[in-house]
């Protein structure tokens, strides 16, 4: 009786092991688990001009500019602005926008850089929060063009 379960348990043993040890090395997870949290919206972020060099109301090299964020995502959404001229990151700079950041005077954005020292440049805004596991989450983005 014994020999006889083991020749049919033995096979399906095997088999889940097989599926543990995957599922582990993978982080793969075959069975779906009910979250506590409910869907979350992505958020929004738009441009602010802080500082308008040429008074003209658009954003040019050397302008200084900040965001307004909404997300229900986190508690703690951060704003990476990139800019690229002919391809080339010139510009990037992240800032949290949250009631605690303890840099709050790096908000504000200052279209220029040691590398970008003119013209126009292709930027985009990314709203975005670290995750529990440390991974970026990205929420949104937002194109400003940014001309000289």
């Amino acid at each position: 009786m014994i020999k006889r379960f083991a020749s049919r348990a033995g096979p399906l043993l095997l088999g889940i092991w097989v599926i543990i040890l995957v599922t582990s090395i993978t982080g793969i997870n075959l069975v779906p688990a009910a979250s506590k949290h409910q869907a979350r919206t992505a958020g929004t972020v738009s441009s602010v001009m802080v500082a308008d060099l040429n008074g003209n109301n658009l954003p040019n090299w050397g302008d200084t500019v900040t965001f307004n964020v909404s997300t229900t995502a986190t508690q703690y959404p951060s704003v990476e602005l990139d800019c690229y001229q002919n391809g080339s990151l010139v510009y990037t700079h992240s800032a949290g926008f949250y009631a605690t950041y303890p840099w709050p005077q790096s908000q504000n954005y200052i279209l220029q850089s040691y590398v970008w020292t003119g013209g126009a440049a292709d930027c985009t805004a990314k709203l975005y929060y670290m995750n529990s596991r440390g991974l970026s989450v990205t929420l949104t983005t937002l194109s400003i063009p940014v001309s000289p």
